[in-house]
């Protein structure tokens, strides 16, 4: 078993980058977790958008 951990700022940069690594996996695919963090510097806004996918090797 094996995992792979994304960390984008932007959801649609996350959602390109798991859709570019699932189009290329070629064994099972176990799971998805995904998580949104929120963070404040000042009067700016971070957004953290992750997932983590766990899959056969």
């Amino acid at each position: 078993m094996k995992v792979k951990i994304f960390d984008e700022s932007h959801e649609k940069d996350l959602e390109s980058a798991v859709n570019e690594f699932l189009s290329k996996l070629e064994t099972d695919l176990i799971d998805i977790k995904y998580s949104v963090a929120i963070s404040t510097c000042g009067e700016e806004q971070i957004y953290c958008f992750t997932a983590m996918i766990v899959y056969e090797s």
